[in-house]
Order: C-alpha cells, then sequence, then structure tokens
C-alpha cells in the first residue's frame, strides 16, 4: 500500500497514515471538480497529515486554521464570493504565501467552526483555480450546520485514529503485518516466535493506542507515564467539546461519556440505560449518544434482531454496545490514579498480569479495529426462558455483496484461554441458512476446528 513519502528530518517521528493514498486518488481523479472534506474525532491527525499532503504534492499551500483565523479572514468568506480575485489576493498576502492556478492546495482546518466558509466551497469549487480540502469534527451538529446549504461539490472520508499497521510502522516495525497477512491469505498459522512477537506488538498498540501524540511519545521515550499524559490530554479536549459546543444536552452526554468504562466492564457490555438515571428511556437520550458518536468520541454498536440479511432493517437502536473510538483513550479514561494511569499499571497490562476484566479492552479493541476497516457494527443478543434461545453474539459481520444465503459473519471474542462456545453454536443451529465463516478472535494462534475459524486478535483488521 502507497502512503505518504518522508518529509521530515532524521530526528523526526514520521507518522505514515494510509488515508494519504485516499489524498492522493482524489486529487488525481478528480482534478478539482469537488472538495474533500476528512472527517474525524479531534486529535488524531487530520491536521498533520492534510498539511504533509500539502508540502509533498503542491507546489504551495494555505492552511486556514479556524480555530486561530482572525474575524476578518472569516469576514472575507462572506464579502468576496463574488469577486473571488480580491478573496484570494487577500489570503495571499494575509498567510505570504503565494498561489499557483491548479498547483496549489486551501486548507480549511477545523471548518466546523466558520460555516460559511463551507458555504463557499460551492463557489471556490466552481472556479477551478484550486484545490480545496476540509478538515473537521462535529461538522453534522446542527449548529454546525445551521442556516448554511450544504455543498453538493464536497465529497467526505472518514479518518479514525492510527490502526494496527500504522502503529507497527511508527513503532520501526515495517513487515511484520505484511507476514500476518500473507498467513491469513493463506489460512496458516503464524508460528510460536512469530505469533509471538505479533501478540506482544498487539496488546503494546492496544495500551499506548492510535492517538498519534500518544504513540508519538511512546516512540520518543518509551514512558508509559508520559504516554498517559498525551492521552489524558486529549480525554480533557474531549470533554471541553462537551461542555462548549453539546449546548443543553452536554450534561447527558458527560453522564454517557462517564459510564463507558462501568458499561464495558459488564459481562455483557450492553449499555444499561438505568445507570444514567433510574427508569431511562433510551427516546430521551438518543440526543447525546448521536452527540458522541457524531464527534467520533465512540463507536456505537447496535443490535440487530434477526441477523439475515439486512442487519441494519432489523437494527434495535434502543439495545446498544457504546465503545470508546480508541482503546489506548479508554485505559486512561478507566485506570485513574489520582489523575494518572501508573507505569505500574501498564505494564501488568502489557504482559496481561493485572487482575481485571480485560475483556472490555479486548472487545474495545476488537470495535475499534473493525470500525477502522469501514465494517458497521452490530451484536445479536437474545434474551430468552429457553437456554436454546439465549445467546449473546459479539459481532455480526455483513459481506458486501448481499444474497439471499450465508450472508452473516458471526464473531466472537475472548480474551481468556478457557472460554466456551455455546452462544456461537446455537447462533449456526439456529440462523445457519444466513450465516458464514463462523469466527472466533482470540490470544492464540490460527486454526480452523469443527467449522469454526479461530484467528488471533491481531488479523481483526483483515476480516
Amino acid at each position: 500500500m502507497e502512503v505518504q513519502k518522508s518529509q521530515k528530518g532524521a530526528d523526526d517521528i514520521i507518522m505514515k497514515r494510509k488515508i494519504y493514498q485516499q489524498l492522493l486518488d482524489w486529487k488525481e481523479k478528480r482534478n478539482g471538480e469537488v472538495a474533500l472534506l476528512i472527517e474525524g474525532a479531534r486529535r488524531i491527525g487530520k491536521s498533520y497529515i492534510v498539511e504533509e499532503f500539502a508540502k509533498n504534492e503542491y507546489e504551495s499551500y494555505i492552511l486556514i486554521d479556524f480555530n486561530k483565523a482572525p474575524q476578518m479572514v472569516r469576514d472575507w468568506f462572506d464579502l468576496y464570493l463574488e469577486d473571488l480575485d480580491t478573496l484570494f489576493l487577500y489570503l495571499s498576502q494575509h498567510y505570504k504565501v503565494r498561489l499557483h492556478e491548479r498547483k496549489s492546495l486551501i486548507i480549511l482546518d477545523e471548518i466546523q467552526l466558520c460555516p460559511r466558509a463551507r458555504a463557499a466551497i460551492k463557489f471556490l469549487v466552481a472556479d477551478r483555480r484550486y484545490d480545496y480540502i476540509e478538515t473537521g469534527s462535529l461538522v453534522s451538529i446542527k449548529k454546525n450546520t445551521r442556516s448554511i446549504v450544504l455543498p453538493s461539490e464536497e465529497r467526505s472520508i472518514q479518518m479514525y485514529p492510527m490502526d494496527f499497521e500504522e502503529f507497527l510502522w511508527a513503532t520501526g516495525n515495517d513487515m511484520l503485518m505484511d507476514l500476518i497477512r500473507k498467513m491469513y491469505a493463506e489460512k496458516k498459522p503464524m508460528g510460536q516466535a512469530f505469533h509471538r512477537q505479533a501478540m506482544d506488538a498487539f496488546r503494546l498498540y492496544m495500551i499506548v493506542g492510535g492517538m498519534p501524540q500518544a504513540v508519538k511519545k511512546y516512540v520518543e521515550t518509551k514512558d508509559f507515564d508520559a504516554v498517559d499524559a498525551a492521552k489524558r490530554d486529549v480525554l480533557t479536549i474531549y470533554r471541553n467539546d462537551i461542555f462548549n459546543y453539546a449546548g443543553e444536552i452536554a450534561d447527558k452526554v458527560v453522564s454517557i461519556f462517564d459510564q463507558i468504562p462501568p458499561q464495558l466492564s459488564k459481562h455483557e457490555k450492553k449499555f444499561r440505560l438505568s445507570a444514567l438515571k433510574p427508569g431511562a428511556k433510551y427516546r430521551d437520550w438518543d440526543d447525546a449518544f448521536f452527540w458522541l458518536k457524531d464527534a467520533r468520541v465512540v463507536n456505537i454498536c447496535y443490535n440487530s434482531t434477526e441477523p439475515n440479511i439486512g442487519l441494519k432493517m432489523n437494527e434495535d437502536r434502543t439495545t446498544l454496545k457504546c465503545y470508546m473510538n480508541d482503546t489506548g483513550l479508554l485505559i486512561s479514561h478507566a485506570f485513574d490514579e489520582k489523575g494518572i494511569v501508573s507505569s505500574e499499571i501498564y505494564q501488568k497490562l502489557l504482559f496481561g498480569k493485572l487482575e481485571v476484566n480485560e475483556g472490555m479492552l479486548i472487545e474495545n479493541i476488537v470495535a475499534q479495529m473493525l470500525t477502522a476497516s469501514g465494517n458497521k457494527l452490530f451484536f445479536y443478543s437474545k434474551s430468552s426462558e429457553e437456554a436454546e434461545e439465549r445467546m449473546e453474539i459479539d459481532f455480526l459481520l455483513q459481506k458486501d455483496k448481499v444474497t439471499s444465503r450465508h450472508n452473516i459473519r458471526p464473531i466472537e471474542v475472548k480474551s481468556g484461554k478457557n472460554y466456551t462456545l455455546s452462544s456461537l453454536k446455537k447462533c449456526m443451529n439456529k440462523f445457519g441458512e444466513y450465516m458464514t465463516a463462523p469466527t472466533v478472535l482470540h490470544a492464540a494462534d490460527y486454526k480452523v476446528e469443527d467449522g469454526i475459524t479461530y484467528l488471533p486478535l491481531y488479523m481483526t483488521p483483515l476480516l
């Protein structure tokens, strides 16, 4: 896979990101016909990757950061839409950058903070002189789209925290994922030595997480205290964003946010609304869940009541699991000792020696990896007095091409060595005509047994 070129000095950490190829594809194929909007949570590296792309692929670029841009710059997007020559001259002079027709990029960073600039995209793209990339979080929140017509000349792509392979690149392990991918394709085990290497790397990724600041801090220092501090900075930003942008539902959003660790620590991991307020109804909290999902702070997994052809058609939005967008952040959110997770706890987590419900971390990172691979998250839960009807399936994946049979892949996630598969087997017995390739994600190596595929956790991105 092609990624961005190296552009930093020898002393800098280069954060290669796969989205770079999508930026290249957009530049080469769309040729200025549409602007590109990159959506994603705060602090996942959107601004960094776009600026690196601009440095590498254009003769010049202007970065307008609406977190810092003065009011006069914002006003220009109102005043000069019918006089673009003046707008571009003003921008060039203010940012001290000469623009070159069809060879320059204008970056509208944190576009949600200036809706009028987003509305202006229609006119800017029609002009065709320059290319435009927008970055943003909370771009769909009503207050950020009120009174503007969203431009049809805009295409959006999603960006996520660094995935497992990107983490491996950052930590200097460029080849391990190639081996993992080869073994997965050939349906072969990794073998003891390489499996151990891969699991060690996976556990490190799980506890550091995919936030670029945390990864960079780990690479530079190998100091888990410093890594945790970087993650807590991100959590503080998330919390501040809630109070700054969630408006009248801020208290509800914070309540859900703070309940994520205790809810995931439960056996079934379903979010119990009663923990928020006795007698709480989903209809009274759905806006708060949506806010967190729209901000990309969480990954929501809905119950599909009939795991057959179309999972979304049978979606029960009142029964859900709420995962953190990054498992490294979940650890800092969950294990709080006087405002910091100690290095000792990180060491115990790294070696699997912490007496804690590790299942919540493992299931969270599987959800994170599946989301980053482009999957919508569903699970199956059925309560019944009859034992044969009662079952819990952690995840359901739907094949790209919908068919009438064998369309759904049931997945069970196991964190320990000793486990049963009663739910998976009952699911196959009841819904077998719709099911394909029942899968267990576990800490051991690849194997197939009794029609069930057992995959090591680090192969999750390949599903």
